[in-house]
């Protein structure tokens, strides 16, 4: 039996993840999933009954491609990555919180608890979704922002190998800084790999001390192929 996904997430060398998420806005964890693991999420997308929404990207300007937001319950592997990642990204998010002198309220240790908050505002849809994409489709720059309660990191995992299941659609970040010009990132991912990255902005240290420069994140045009990835969001949605 290989070992759970709670338990690849807490081995993660989190300390050096966090300086990567602070030095460059992005962080990867490899090869989290399995082939099988990716293999299986793929295999969702057709059966409709995981899902509680498709959204067709060119029919609303995102892009090309398609998404679909998981019903719940979450399938299990989803619940077991939304669960795993949040506590070490909550404390990731709670320092940002102190660096950027936001006043509102921190967030708790347990995933649970912040759900509740959601819910509470109304936020009850569950935000994680499955995306495919082929050939000529591309995901444009933006933020995954679903109501007045945001958890500021999100984990979007490859499940295509790239150079064999598709060619091109690299995962790219932007960087809009005060007063200066817009720095680009792209991300090099294998199958199975994990991306955290904010969802709208993050702290970063300059001359004059912290200032918080406004995030987005896309996906470059698939040139051959096919391509899937599994978003995980941490709060829900109006």
């Amino acid at each position: 039996m290989g070992i759970a996904v709670t338990d690849r997430i807490a081995a993660l060398d989190w300390i050096s993840l966090a300086r990567e998420l602070d030095a460059h806005g992005c962080a990867v964890a490899k090869g989290l999933l399995s082939p099988a693991d990716c293999a299986g999420a793929v295999n969702w997308y057709p059966n409709d009954t995981w899902f509680r929404s498709r959204v067709i990207m060119g029919r609303h300007g995102f892009g090309r491609g398609e998404y679909k937001y998981f019903a719940a319950p979450l399938p299990p592997l989803v619940e077991e990555l939304r669960e795993g990642f949040y506590g070490p990204l909550a404390r990731i998010a709670n320092r940002w919180n102190a660096a950027l002198d936001l006043t509102k309220a921190g967030f708790p240790e347990l995933h649970q608890q912040f759900l509740d908050r959601c819910h509470a505002a109304g936020q009850t849809r569950p935000t994680p979704l499955l995306l495919q994409y082929g050939a000529g489709d591309y995901n444009c720059l933006h933020q995954d922002l679903y109501g007045a309660h945001v958890f500021p990191i999100q984990v979007a995992f490859l499940l295509s190998e790239p150079g064999h299941d598709f060619t091109g659609g690299e995962f790219v970040l932007t960087e809009q800084r005060p007063r200066m010009q817009s720095r680009a990132e792209v991300v090099p991912l294998r199958r199975g790999d994990g991306v955290i990255f904010p969802v709208h902005h993050r702290p970063v240290e300059g001359t004059r001390g912290v200032y918080r420069v406004q995030m987005r994140h896309g996906v470059s045009r698939i040139r051959t192929g096919q391509r899937h990835t599994l978003g995980v969001i941490f709060h829900d949605a109006q």
